[in-house]
């Protein structure tokens, strides 16, 4: 559906017989929120919003000060492919409001809106598609497979692939464009890549797309997980982020006189991907459960660098094809899918124009294998790793200036509480490998 105004909400609502509204937002931490609203209540809440108790949702408002309003976009009204029928149930993406009607500084979608606003104001339009990787399990009380496919498998070995075909016809009727999907490295391991689109409006289908993968997989009686490493020895999911920017109807990231086919604007964007990649880490990849993802050995990228081929690279610019133009980009490998969208393509946006506005030279390619480098070699390349672990990713986040302004103080905030609190967690937990280890010999 496509719907540009209140009206054009309230006419479906009514012509449809729509029989509830689900107002969607996400935490600090990307989690989908989500409350119902009756038709007769909806001409209020389009105009005025909804209030509710913010002080239950991690992130936002404390018991003090815990009234928020959600304000529905229209432009993201979908009927939900698994409510059709004779009462219909629709959804929209809200914007969430201080009592007083002003933006609230705790909603992650508005600050996405807050940096693709500095970039408007630039002559530039963000463009993201990111490649979502995730898990197929038989249940989400451990990880058992449920195929033995490998890269680009089919079946018999595939046997996901009639959730994924679901999950696509599913996503297509919310309005989602996919490219393509297949079966991934890892058994039980699959992706779905959708088209590029708009920041904000790929942050959207990317919460979207993880809640139909899951919601298809459960109606299947399947678990699927964007854990970004739930099976040791196996390579982990990752979200890949394609992300360039344009002027008017220009890709300004592209120069057909240059070796790369690559701008000073597109060399200076990557160099800032680069300079802030280590502070940017407890965003982009937030959990604990994510530095087990970022090994070297399993096609995850580690090392700060960049490079036209090579994929163990942090960063790669996908060659130029002539008549392509506007398909010149970056693509950030790093990223895991358990990132909240909203900040995630904030933070990396942040970073990107921090490199334009000063113009941060671009070190040469690194088209040879990092992961063969030994520790020396990489020294005299001048390459960088990222986080080992969240404890590292925490204080590399705590100082950077890019981030705090990028999120603002309250998310800021927020998330570092949030990830010290993890970390204090996994660090005293006692795992089964150290039972297993040494019990037996101590």
């Amino acid at each position: 559906m496509i719907c540009a105004t209140d009206k054009d909400v309230l006419k479906i609502v009514k012509d449809k017989k729509v029989s509830f509204i689900q107002f969607w937002f996400t935490d600090v931490l990307g989690m989908l929120k989500s409350f119902a609203v009756m038709p007769s209540e909806l001409e209020e809440g389009l105009t005025e919003g909804m209030g509710f108790d913010g002080s239950s949702i991690e992130g936002f408002a404390r018991i003090e000060e815990s009234d928020m309003i959600a304000k529905p976009d229209p432009a993201t009204f979908q009927f939900l492919p698994w409510r059709h029928g004779d009462r219909p149930v629709v959804r929209m993406f809200c914007d969430i409001l201080q009592p007083d009607g002003t933006p609230y500084e705790g909603d992650p979608r508005y600050v996405l809106k807050r940096v693709l606003a500095r970039a408007a104001d630039k002559g530039y339009t963000f463009y993201v598609g990111p490649e979502l990787e995730y898990f197929y399990f038989e249940s989400d009380e451990a990880p058992k497979i449920i195929d033995k496919g490998g890269y680009f498998d089919t079946r018999p070995l595939d046997m996901g692939g009639d959730l994924r075909r679901e999950t696509i016809f599913a996503l297509q009727d919310m309005g989602v464009q996919v490219e393509y999907s297949h079966h991934e490295v890892a058994p039980s391991q699959h992706e779905i890549d959708m088209r590029y689109d708009e920041g904000l409006k790929m942050a959207d289908k990317t919460m979207t797309l993880r809640i139909m993968v899951k919601e298809i997989a459960r109606q299947h009686g399947a678990y699927a997980t964007f854990m970004p490493k739930p099976i040791f020895g196996e390579n982990g999911s990752g979200m890949h982020t394609h992300q360039s920017l344009f002027k008017g109807e220009g890709n300004a990231f592209f120069d057909v006189k240059d070796r790369y086919h690559l701008s000073g604007i597109g060399k200076s964007y990557i160099a800032g991907i680069l300079r802030h990649a280590r502070e940017m880490a407890a965003i982009t990849n937030q959990w604990v459960n994510s530095y087990k993802r970022l090994v070297p050995g399993y096609e995850a990228p580690v090392y700060v660098s960049w490079a036209r081929r090579n994929r163990s690279a942090m960063v790669r610019v996908p060659m130029y094809k002539p008549g392509k133009e506007k398909a010149t980009r970056i693509e950030f490998r790093s990223p895991d899918p358990g990132c909240n969208p909203y900040l995630a393509f904030a933070v990396m946006l942040a970073a990107g124009l921090k490199g334009i506005e000063e113009n941060y030279p671009l070190p040469d390619p690194v088209e040879e294998d990092i992961y063969e480098m030994d520790e020396a070699a990489r020294k005299r390349a001048g390459i960088d790793s990222l986080p080992g672990n969240l404890f590292e990713a925490i204080q590399e986040v705590e100082k950077s200036e890019l981030v705090r302004e990028t999120l603002g103080d309250h998310i800021f905030n927020k998330v570092i509480e949030n990830k010290k609190i993890e970390w204090g967690c996994y660090r005293t937990h006692v795992s089964k490998y150290e039972i297993e280890k040494y019990l037996p010999i101590m």
